[in-house]
């Protein structure tokens, strides 16, 4: 996974948010500290398996999502053949969507993946707000996965005592390379490679540009 690519990644994307937003001179670590905790509790809810007052405590990591042309069904008269039936009139001949070329799909996502590569978002806006030198990350402890996320979020609650309490430079880093590290053991324990986490995040990187684009 190249971190460095990503660190530089996100630098242009905030700064291009910064100047569009009119933030300059702002100071932005405490959203992005909490942005971040929003995240990480959004990961955790699609991980769902601290949920233990549920059933299915599956993570979701998989959604199909169906064409909204033809609903579902990979015919194009679908939606006017509805009509016809509520009104006594016999239904057109089948016909294949062209939007989803018959299948009745445009697609899937993966919301576990999505919600972790958002918390990557603003854990890279952060260590490029910090000066953060992204060289080494230390190691991760193997916890289970609800010890993980606890941990997670008291190191995000320590990097807002940090920067508010003016924890010198070192320990501030630490706090943060601490957090980085567990992130990425969190990824391990899903199952997720440094390929897709990666790849999703260069994803979602072009959609938030996108977004600026359009007004956001």
């Amino acid at each position: 996974m190249n971190l460095q690519k990503m660190f530089e990644m996100q630098k242009a994307l905030d700064e291009r948010i910064i100047k569009e937003k009119g933030l300059e001179g702002q100071d932005l670590l405490p959203n992005l500290i909490l942005a971040l905790q929003v995240e990480l509790a959004e990961c955790a809810n699609e991980w769902r398996g601290f949920k233990h007052w549920r059933n299915n405590r599956e993570p979701r990591t998989k959604i199909e999502h169906f064409c909204p042309t033809c609903d579902g069904t990979g015919d194009e008269n679908h939606d006017i053949n509805l009509q016809y039936l509520e009104e006594g009139h016999a239904a057109e001949p089948y016909s294949k969507c062209q939007d989803c070329n018959g299948s009745g799909k445009i697609g899937e996502s993966n919301p576990l993946l999505e919600e972790y590569v958002d918390c990557l978002h603003f854990i890279l806006s952060i260590g490029n707000r910090i000066g953060y030198a992204h060289e080494n990350l230390g190691k991760w402890t193997d916890f289970t996965i609800v010890n993980q996320f606890n941990h997670l979020f008291g190191y995000a609650s320590d990097l807002y005592k940090a920067i508010h309490e003016d924890w010198f430079e070192e320990k501030l880093f630490d706090t943060y390379d601490e957090f980085f590290a567990g992130f990425i053991g969190l990824g391990k324990m899903f199952g997720l490679t440094h390929e897709q986490i990666e790849a999703a995040y260069m994803e979602k990187n072009a959609v938030n540009h996108q977004r600026q684009q359009e007004g956001y």
